[in-house]
């Protein structure tokens, strides 16, 4: 998937509408939690689950089902199933839990609406900044209505990238600590933020120039793929292949240092 999607049957500027208000329902929830005291679970040794990571996905998933009782649902917390012909949600009700948990500002809520194996609407909103990014296919994307185009950095000497580790990287040697280490090596700095839909958001905002991860799930990049392809950006798998949400490598850019970074990163 290296280019944006056409655009489908769908009503598309009602679905982005109702996802925005989804988006800024949760943030809101997020933002008025995040000084209390937390309840966290641990789902592995280091993936943490919170009392409103349920909380969110619990609003944005009743409110799917009120609305469009017709609609599949993927979500991080409740799991779910793409549907078979059915527009499909894909939910992340907090990208970033370790930071929230920790009181750290960097998370998002990422809400994507795919149709026929594409994405068509997608909403990535930090409510910590108050940045909401939205795309729709074919229509382009915004970020709080302004338009997004990725930078025109060409070498990846002169570029800002961002990164993240896998969970289990402790017991897994495919971890990107090489990876990690061949890219700082070669670039002006790499980032480790901890939301991969908000590291994905600003690579096509032009922020960072480009984001690669292992271990991806498909609520983690279902609605920033969108809005990267269409701010202009390229995303595939560590082949250089069309990307999807199932990747288990995913390589996002500017398009410009796209296949040097795969060449440093040793992908290919």
């Amino acid at each position: 998937m290296e280019t944006a999607p056409a655009a489908r049957r769908f009503p598309h500027k009602h679905m982005l509408a109702f996802a925005i208000d989804l988006a800024r329902q949760a943030g809101q929830l997020l933002l008025d939690g995040l000084s209390r005291q937390r309840q966290i679970d641990l789902k592995s040794p280091y993936e943490l689950v919170t009392d409103m990571d349920r909380a969110s996905e619990e609003l944005i998933v009743a409110a799917i089902r009120a609305r469009f009782p017709d609609h599949a649902i993927l979500a991080e917390e409740s799991g779910g199933a793409f549907g078979d012909g059915r527009p499909t949600w894909l939910i992340d009700p907090i990208d970033g839990t370790n930071n929230y948990a920790h009181g750290f500002p960097f998370f998002s809520v990422s809400l994507a609406l795919w149709d026929a194996g594409r994405p068509q609407v997608g909403v990535v909103f930090d409510p910590t900044r108050d940045e909401l990014f939205t795309a729709q296919a074919g229509a382009g994307a915004f970020c709080n209505a302004q338009p997004l185009r990725v930078s025109r950095i060409g070498t990846l000497a002169s570029a800002l990238l961002s990164t993240g580790f896998p969970y289990d990287f402790g017991s897994r040697d495919d971890n990107n600590l090489r990876e990690f280490s061949r890219v700082q090596a070669r670039c002006q700095g790499v980032r480790r933020c901890g939301s991969a839909a908000l590291d994905i958001a600003y690579v096509a905002m032009g922020r960072l120039e480009a984001h690669w991860e292992i271990g991806l799930k498909p609520w983690d990049t279902g609605a920033a793929a969108l809005l990267l392809l269409e701010a202009g950006g390229r995303i595939t798998d560590s082949a250089a292949a069309p990307w999807h949400p199932w990747s288990p490598r995913a390589v996002a850019s500017n398009g410009l240092i796209h296949d040097e970074l795969l060449e440093v990163l040793g992908w290919r």
